[in-house]
């Protein structure tokens, strides 16, 4: 009996020190409290936005203009539009709270222009003037 003592002594004290730091560790949970919203996530509300954005498109130049338009939605896919008259636009509505608003445009013209607004404010405007004219508006977070 002596001789298993001798060869078990450690692995018995490891044993009983990992018991009573499991014990003071379920003290010190109760001590300062661990809320049941943590416990269990299941009854946690979701947060939803109410932050109505709305991001419009605008691409603009001679009227009798033919050519093609990409944008992004609000999902960050990438679309192509053609368009055979300007003014074009395209509105997006969406709760996200950040959107990546990308419009290129190129046509038959000599001048082209396109504009990003967000809730009715102007965040990116350019004009584009040469042959075949393209232009591009990029807004990185609205």
């Amino acid at each position: 009996m002596l001789v298993v003592l001798k060869r078990t002594w450690v692995l018995l004290l490891v044993l009983v020190a990992a018991l009573l730091g499991a014990v003071g560790v379920m003290q010190l949970r109760g001590m300062f409290g661990s809320d049941e919203i943590f416990a269990e996530p299941e009854k946690t509300e979701a947060i939803v936005s109410v932050n109505v954005k709305k991001v419009t498109y605008e691409v603009f130049g001679p009227a009798d203009a033919v050519g093609k338009i990409s944008y992004l939605d609000e999902n960050a896919k990438s679309f192509d539009a053609p368009f055979t008259s300007l003014p074009w636009t395209q509105t997006l509505t969406t709760t996200i709270p950040s959107v990546i608003a990308q419009v290129i445009a190129q046509g038959d013209a000599d001048t082209i222009g396109c504009r990003i607004t967000v809730n009715g404010v102007v965040k990116d405007e350019q004009t584009a003037k040469g042959h075949d004219a393209q232009t591009f508006c990029l807004v990185k977070a609205a």
